[in-house]
């Protein structure tokens, strides 16, 4: 019964969410709430590897494989986007379950520096392959999608995909944390030498988040870039993963609702401030030392804390 109020009461600010736009009518506010679903399901991406104790710099480059991996198939091969689509994030899946096997070998600073360096190398390529991926200018025209014969182009129509793509992010990970699967995963970073004496292989507990955690990066790479047309390699560097901590830092990364408030604060803030562009980091920067030094829980926390005090306060 309460997990049957638990489903109804998702659905429900689902539909909720999902009729904004046509309520609201503000172009721009739909263009912030797309992005906020976007961020959202990269964000849910990160949280996954938090869970294991290990933050993947290689995020950045897998999100800008599923969307250059995605305009390909369609601008070269004619693919529909369906196809290209989930391609592109089974093609990223693919190259993590790869390099996983090497790169889950090792653990802390050195696993961020490996992830790094091989973002790097991706985002190179996507420069120097020019004939492929169009060098530094990128890939320009990038269908949009089609679904059942219609073509999506306004913002309403990216904004309900994205808010799918997100629904379906925080449903899975939610789901998977509270299954035993989830505790496995969980115990990998609070205590793995006992999970190990078990029987368990942790390693192959570790590759199945990482192909997760990159499944979601790519499917959200992908809409990410038929939403803008344009694909250029600056937009998949270093900051991706960056963001994608900060955000799970301040919404709280004990729990999936945690990446969902951090995209609800961060995500606005680039948009609201174009005019002070030089102060985005900055800002970033005071908001994070803030959060750790005074709510190391993050938004989550909050949430949390005000919860518990009115079911007291109501027994």
């Amino acid at each position: 019964m309460k997990a049957m109020k638990s489903a109804l009461k998702f659905l429900s600010i689902i539909v909720i969410l999902a009729v904004l736009p046509f309520v609201l009518r503000a172009p721009f506010l739909t263009h912030i709430g797309v992005m906020i679903g976007l961020y959202t399901t990269l964000a849910l991406s990160m949280n996954l590897m938090l869970r294991i104790g290990q933050i993947s710099f290689a995020h950045g480059a897998f999100m800008g494989l599923g969307a250059y991996g995605s305009a390909v198939l369609m601008m070269r091969l004619g693919l529909p986007f369906p196809a290209a689509f989930f391609g592109a994030a089974f093609g990223v899946t693919l190259l993590a379950w790869l390099v996983g096997q090497v790169f889950l070998r090792i653990r802390g600073v050195y696993f961020v520096l490996l992830t790094f360096a091989f973002g790097e190398i991706i985002v190179l390529m996507f420069i120097e392959w020019v004939s492929l991926f169009g060098g530094s200018n990128g890939l320009a025209g990038v269908p949009r999608p089609g679904l059942f014969g219609h073509e999506i182009q306004s913002r309403d129509g990216f904004y309900l995909l994205a808010l799918a793509l997100a629904a379906f992010a925080y449903a899975s990970v939610r789901a998977l944390y509270r299954s035993e699967l989830g505790a496995v995963i969980t115990s990998l970073d609070e205590n793995e030498a006992l999970t190990r004496s078990l029987g368990i292989d942790s390693r192959q507990y570790r590759l199945l988040t990482f192909c997760f955690s990159a499944f979601l990066v790519g499917m959200s790479g992908a809409l990410y870039g038929h939403y803008l047309t344009l694909v250029t390699p600056e937009d998949y560097g270093f900051w991706v993963p960056v963001n994608l901590v900060v955000i799970n830092v301040i919404g709280g990364g004990s729990h999936p609702l945690g990446s969902i408030l951090g995209a609800l604060l961060l995500v606005p803030l680039p948009e609201f401030l174009r005019d002070a562009k030089q102060y985005q980091v900055l800002l970033y920067g005071i908001l994070l030392i803030f959060f750790l030094l005074f709510m190391p829980n993050g938004l989550y926390g909050v949430v949390e804390k005000f919860r518990r005090g009115r079911k007291g306060a109501a027994q």
